[in-house]
């Protein structure tokens, strides 16, 4: 038995809260910062991945410096996090000019870069941590740089002036 009076029906309702969480977090545009640091954080996930496999071939297997590696393997993750930044997490630019865009991003992540790179050979020459351990310890430094950054001056809408 209903615990609602015979005919009662509940209003329909346009709010946002009446989306599936699945929907909101993996489909629909957002300007909402915590479902943009969720889906930044799945693309920076695999982004990450792709870095840090390639790090780890490039030093283990082709001979390569780990400083070398890093920088090859950070140019792969870049555009790997532009690519799907652009087409999955951030829906508001800034400029519309792409390769305007794809630079500040690029500056942005070269930030991130000389971050890494000074935190990987802190870490690995001065605390004498393996130089993949270095690289875990520096990645939460440089993923909240690289969301912050980008989201501020790239990906939100600016503030209008009255």
């Amino acid at each position: 038995m209903s615990q609602f009076p015979k005919g009662f029906r509940l209003p329909q309702s346009c709010s946002r809260w009446d989306v599936p969480l699945s929907r909101r977090l993996l489909r629909d545009s957002t300007q909402s910062v915590f479902i943009q640091l969720f889906r930044y954080t799945v693309v920076g996930g695999t982004a990450f991945l792709l870095d840090f496999s390639t790090l780890f071939l490039l030093t283990r297997f082709l001979g390569l410096h780990y400083l070398l590696s890093g920088g090859i393997a950070f140019g792969l993750g870049l555009a790997t996090n532009y690519l799907l930044s652009i087409s999955w997490v951030f829906n508001v630019h800034r400029l519309e000019n792409r390769f305007a865009e794809f630079g500040v991003f690029a500056v942005i992540g070269l930030v991130g870069l000389l971050l890494t790179e000074v935190l990987l050979w802190f870490f690995t020459e001065k605390l004498s941590l393996h130089y993949l351990i270095s690289k875990l310890a520096s990645v939460f430094f440089v993923y909240l740089w690289n969301f912050s950054a980008r989201r501020y001056l790239l990906f939100h809408k600016a503030p209008e002036h009255a």
